[in-house]
């Protein structure tokens, strides 16, 4: 199967960012430059630079261009954990709160992110997890039924999503985007805070060998959670 033309220009940039051609603050080639190089449609050539931002690789500013980011995403230093793991380690209870389960038709960024056809059948599925009897994380998730064809079968009061798609469809890459937000009272109302309450959201995409699994939206009350890492090279 040949590799998609936006994917041979997001290559071709990244490979030019991790051997120094590209330095932070630079200047990326324009839609139209990227076009003329490649000889692909100016969607093919948008495509790519927005993969690439949204990777955390470009910073793209209306009416100037698209940048080289000052540092690489922080996601490319972090651990995919489980959470139930993570509760149990710290010695207390994990408890999940199924919200929904079922299939849905992808809509066009769902599809461009998951690398499938705009329509094509998703699963999604909201659960609430629990340390002890507080909640701890709001988890929004969209799975490629093709990496996990089972997935709306699964109990995930007994084992969670993240545990679930390590073993049929083990991980070999993951993104990541960290954000401050305030929720919508749907989710506060869950999370048991209140509507102005900060709270910590993970967008993340995960892939196996045989491509994109699935997008997941994370969401932690600040005052309850709090990411780290130790990292030696």
């Amino acid at each position: 199967m040949a590799t998609p033309r936006f994917e041979t220009i997001k290559a071709h940039i990244e490979s030019q960012i991790n051997q120094g051609d590209l330095r932070p603050g630079d200047r990326v080639p324009s839609e139209n430059q990227l076009c003329e190089q490649f000889d692909v449609s100016r969607m093919t050539a948008r495509r790519a630079l927005q993969a690439l931002t949204d990777d955390g690789l470009l910073i793209r500013t209306p009416g100037l261009g698209s940048f080289v980011a000052e540092q690489r995403p922080v996601a490319s230093m972090m651990e995919v954990r489980n959470i139930a793991d993570e509760v149990q380690q710290r010695g207390h209870r994990y408890r999940a709160e199924i919200l929904h389960m079922e299939s849905c038709p992808a809509d066009e960024q769902q599809a461009w992110l998951l690398n499938i056809k705009p329509g094509t059948e998703l699963f999604h599925s909201l659960i609430v997890h629990y340390e002890d009897d507080l909640p701890l994380q709001w988890e929004d998730r969209l799975v490629n039924p093709a990496m996990a064809p089972e997935y709306l079968q699964q109990d995930f009061s007994q084992s969670t999503p993240n545990a679930y798609l390590s073993q049929v469809a083990p991980l070999t890459e993951a993104s990541h985007k960290i954000e401050a937000v305030l929720v919508e009272e749907k989710i506060a109302s869950a999370l048991d805070i209140d509507r102005m309450s900060p709270c910590l959201q993970i967008s993340r995409r995960t892939w196996s060998a045989k491509g994109v699994v699935s997008l997941a939206t994370l969401i932690h009350p600040g005052d309850r959670y709090c990411l780290g890492g130790h990292v030696k090279q």
